[in-house]
């Protein structure tokens, strides 16, 4: 598919994305997609995986909401239990929010799930199409990184 207008490619990854999206999803068979946490909250898990305990601030600015809708998200997790409020012992007005060992393994069978489906899928494309494949969503994160920063 080459020489097609910017119009003609929106309106196919119109078509394609949800598409797509369903066809993973379809595939995992975890809380994520029985509807028991939502992606605001997994987003918030994969961010305390990779960054440790942090402020409900530094949550809010990752997620670009307010902290009183952060303080929503991050409630929901701690009742299911994926999540803990750990107080600073310098100062005890400073609240950190650090995943827990229920949160830790949920993230764990959700990335081992993400990998087998990516794996059956991609297994199935080419060695050199899955390279250019990566290579243009690597393009696509940095200019969505880079308009982020602005």
């Amino acid at each position: 598919m080459t020489g097609i207008s910017i119009a003609d490619f929106a309106q196919k990854m119109d078509q394609i994305m949800p598409e797509i999206m369903k066809g993973f999803a379809r595939r995992q068979h975890n809380d994520v997609y029985k509807g028991k946490i939502t992606l605001p909250q997994l987003l918030i898990l994969e961010l305390l995986s990779r960054q440790g305990a942090s402020k409900m601030t530094d949550l809010a600015k990752f997620m670009r909401v307010t902290t009183a809708a952060s303080t929503g998200i991050v409630q929901r997790l701690v009742l299911l239990g994926y999540v803990q409020r750990e107080y600073d012992p310098k100062d005890r007005r400073i609240i950190r929010i650090k995943l827990s060992a229920k949160g830790t393994e949920l993230l764990k069978k959700i990335n081992q799930q993400r990998a087998q489906s990516v794996t059956k899928i991609f297994g199935q494309i080419s060695e050199n199409d899955r390279g250019e494949y990566l290579r243009i969503l690597m393009q696509v994160k940095d200019i969505l990184n880079k308009e982020e920063s602005k």
